[in-house]
């Protein structure tokens, strides 16, 4: 018999302890998010486990009470997977009927599962988003023979152009989060506050690292990368775009991919993108491969599952037009207040 269990108080040890005896499990099952989402935003996290019949699993999720829109219980929330994680599809399936019975309880319109694989259920994912990886070597300067030509010419412009790279902790958020304020402004997308990037940055401890590239002494952008498992993952990063033409992004991402070889990492994971998008382009001529995504959207209250990546896109495309507009003092002040109910 599998029994499922809700960590009302999420407890460390007793999740890693389920999470060693799982495979495949992402940076989305991590610990430490319970705490981060919980202490940035106050969403509340459920996390379920299930063990017996020698068989375990885990799913983290947290609950986001959204004004207007409605409860939603998502797993994960900010992240590109996260979802039932275990050895057993029966055992996975046991903890989504759980988490879909304590959504129900919390008044939530439905349950929103981002997977790295596929789940038998009665719903069909939206795969437009994919993770972008690439295979790491213990060498860089092996790693750096297998780039095409293009990518070394770029990252020798960039080096050519007095353009420097650091790495750190914390302290570097602020010379980072002006880049990232521009660059999420310029999307269309509200920021992540700078309280929630140190929050993670803190968490993490030592698996945390925040990277500048700077112009002599001018930050121009950088990036917050996170260790777990066997990969690096880049869930944030940006440079300004007034200095574009001397290829900031390619240094960056170069010295961090060096940095991940020297650390042992297998995987350099630069996060999701759509399909054939800008950013999937940039990423693809790194050499990195395409790691499928499966976000499902399941109705707790009956009616039609909607799938996430296409509702509502015409409304969405109109505030992100009105948020390009905007000051950036304005985005920087407000944006924060705002991403906090935008899961995705």
């Amino acid at each position: 018999m599998v029994d499922v269990s809700v960590l009302n108080a999420p407890d460390a040890a007793r999740w890693s302890r389920a999470l060693d005896a799982v495979p495949g499990a992402r940076l989305g099952h991590a610990f430490e998010w319970s705490r981060i989402i919980e202490g940035s935003y106050g969403h509340e996290p459920l996390y379920l486990t299930a063990a017996g019949d020698g068989e375990a699993a885990v799913l983290p999720a947290f609950v986001v009470r959204r004004p207007l829109a409605g409860t939603v219980v998502t797993s994960m929330p900010f992240l590109d997977s996260g979802g039932p994680c275990g050895a057993s599809a029966a055992a996975a399936a046991r903890l989504v009927t759980r988490l879909a019975h304590e959504a129900r309880a919390r008044g939530a319109r439905f349950v929103e599962l981002r997977c790295a694989a596929p789940l038998a259920l009665d719903v069909e994912p939206s795969t437009a988003k994919v993770n972008m990886t690439l295979t790491l070597d213990r060498d860089p300067d092996a790693l750096w023979r297998r780039f095409h030509k293009s990518v070394r010419n770029q990252i020798r412009k960039a080096q050519r152009s007095a353009l420097g790279v650091e790495s750190g902790g914390a302290a570097l958020l602020p010379a980072f989060y002006d880049a990232f304020v521009e660059r999420m402004r310029d999307l269309g997308s509200p920021v992540h506050g700078i309280e929630f990037l140190r929050a993670v940055v803190d968490g993490f401890g030592p698996r945390a690292r925040v990277f500048l590239v700077k112009k002599s002494a001018t930050p121009v952008g950088g990036l917050v990368a996170l260790s777990f498992g066997d990969r690096v993952v880049v869930p944030w990063a940006a440079c300004s775009k007034a200095h574009f033409a001397l290829c900031p992004n390619m240094l960056l991402y170069w010295e961090t991919i060096k940095a991940a070889c020297r650390d042992g990492a297998a995987r350099f994971d630069f996060g999701r993108s759509t399909r054939l998008s800008g950013t999937y382009q940039f990423k693809r001529q790194w050499g990195a491969d395409e790691e499928p995504l499966f976000w499902y959207r399941i109705p707790i209250h009956g009616g039609t599952a909607l799938d996430a990546s296409r509702s509502n896109g015409t409304s969405r495309d109109a505030l992100a037009g009105i948020w390009r507009r905007l000051p950036l003092a304005v985005t920087r002040h407000v944006g924060p207040r705002l991403r906090k109910y935008l899961i995705q």
